[in-house]
């Protein structure tokens, strides 16, 4: 049987707009342009046809499912890189006072110079998620939605493709976009990019 899981983008926050290793409410344009996407014909499709709905387990992934009208389950598996002792600060803060840091931090995927979590870990956690659910044959496990956080859905497109972890940076998630994976046995193809509601279907 084919798994298909489809990774729905946040809308904007003020942390993810600020470039902040923070958690937060969608800001008000992200609000809006989250529910102006919610009668969109790949939510209603997605949602009509998924067997499972989930969320990464942050306040903005929450309400852009709500405002797309997903009823999701928080999953703690999909939750977002642990950011340790920078967690609430902004990057371009930590780069100006811990230059070092950040730069074996963008360019060793096994470097934790914040105390938290590695994106070594952050592939392999969510690698073990992805090819668990190719491996589940149930028909509940066939068709997967998930509003899914920046690095996270980075990180599920970078083991999907198998690609080394540092290929990792030069992925672009833009908010509210679909990224879609399909397989089976622990092979999978990849669409991605396209905009809620927009092209080809």
């Amino acid at each position: 049987m084919t798994t298909r899981v489809t990774l729905i983008s946040p809308a904007l926050s003020t942390a993810l707009r600020e470039a902040r290793f923070a958690d937060g409410p969608l800001d008000a344009a992200g609000l809006r342009q989250a529910e102006a996407a919610r009668g969109a014909f790949a939510v209603v499709e997605q949602r009509a046809t998924a067997d499972r709905v989930f969320a990464s387990p942050s306040v903005r992934c929450r309400q852009t499912a709500e405002a797309l009208g997903l009823v999701a389950e928080p999953l703690p598996e999909l939750r977002t890189c642990a950011m340790g002792r920078w967690r609430g600060r902004r990057l371009d803060e930590v780069s100006a006072d811990e230059p070092q840091s950040v730069a074996a931090w963008l360019t060793d995927p096994t470097a934790v110079p914040h105390g938290g979590e590695s994106l070594k870990a952050l592939h392999i956690r969510l690698g073990h998620w992805l090819d668990a659910l190719g491996a589940d044959a149930r028909p509940h496990s066939a068709r997967v939605l998930a509003v899914a956080e920046p690095d996270v859905v980075r990180a599920l497109t970078v083991h999907a493709i198998g690609a080394p972890p540092q290929v990792f940076w030069r992925i672009d998630v833009q908010p509210l976009t679909i990224t879609e994976l399909s397989g089976r046995n622990g092979r999978w193809n990849l669409r991605s990019g396209r905009p809620l509601g927009g092209g080809s279907h």
